[in-house]
């Protein structure tokens, strides 16, 4: 293992370089681009040298769940990925929000609920529990993760491939505040996406490892541990609620909150990113 280690080590450079060109220039990779990281520790490496070759200041984080069969053996249940700030947009009532996809790569869409983050977070924090994670919260949000990757097979091969290009995010699409959102219980707070109209999944942020809180805290440790603390202004998108949904270009998806909006959105082929 040691040895599979320090080979993966010296391939995290270029697996991250390989990632950002797709990304950059707006084509499918098709296969992984180098050894698949063997753990989460240098899966996390080549998202570090990535994050440095990308032209963008992160806006805030993401977080996916780690499908069961892989926790044991990963010694975790839930993965990150930066989202960019060019990649972030806002909904407007009644309007259709559009985003660019990777043709021949992975696009999908998920009803997520955000928080935005109130002030930094303490220097050097390596240790969170929930109650501080309450601590430097602003408020939240509704919203619409676009999962996306030039890899087509990024969540078939598994978490270490998800983590190594972004966590598999490609924007986020942000909806209505959420009121009252410190006396909800994760089980009120329900989601439904529809596709063309048609139902493809309901749920609620009980469906998130731990719930919404429970994922911010994950990720402030994280962030604290990786010496990328949570900044005043980031957003926290706290994984799905009612499921991973594919989408293809020109697909129209709606996301209805219970009580709260919806966001409305539809694939584009993505466009190259001027260097």
């Amino acid at each position: 293992m040691e040895a599979v280690r320090k080979v993966q080590f010296v391939d995290a450079e270029a697996i991250a370089q390989r990632f950002v060109a797709a990304r950059l220039d707006a084509v499918a990779l098709p296969e992984f681009p180098g050894p698949l990281p063997p753990d989460l520790a240098n899966a996390y490496a080549v998202q570090d040298y990535a994050i440095d070759m990308w032209p963008d200041e992160i806006a805030g984080w993401k977080i996916g769940r780690i499908p069961d069969e892989h926790e044991v053996r990963l010694g975790a249940k839930s993965l990150a990925g930066p989202i960019f700030r060019k990649n972030v947009q806002v909904s407007t009532p009644g309007l259709l929000v559009e985003y660019g996809m990777f043709v021949g790569g992975f696009a999908a869409v998920e009803a997520e609920f955000i928080f935005e983050i109130g002030r930094d977070a303490p220097a050097g924090k390596m240790n969170w529990t929930t109650t501080d994670a309450v601590a430097i919260v602003k408020r939240m949000l509704v919203g619409v993760e676009m999962a996306g990757s030039p890899l087509k097979t990024i969540n078939v091969i598994g978490p270490q491939a998800v983590v190594s290009d972004f966590g598999n995010n490609a924007g986020l699409i942000l909806g209505p505040e959420v009121p009252n959102w410190v006396e909800r219980a994760p089980s009120d707070l329900v989601s439904e996406t529809f596709i063309y109209g048609k139902s493809v999944g309901r749920g609620s942020a009980a469906n998130i490892v731990g719930g919404p809180l429970e994922a911010l805290r994950f990720v402030a440790e994280l962030c604290g541990k990786r010496r990328r603390p949570l900044k005043a202004g980031m957003l926290i998108s706290t994984g799905a609620t009612n499921g991973i949904h594919d989408v293809g270009i020109g697909e129209i998806a709606r996301v209805e909150f219970k009580g709260i909006g919806a966001v409305q959105c539809a694939a584009t082929r993505r466009l190259p990113t001027p260097r």
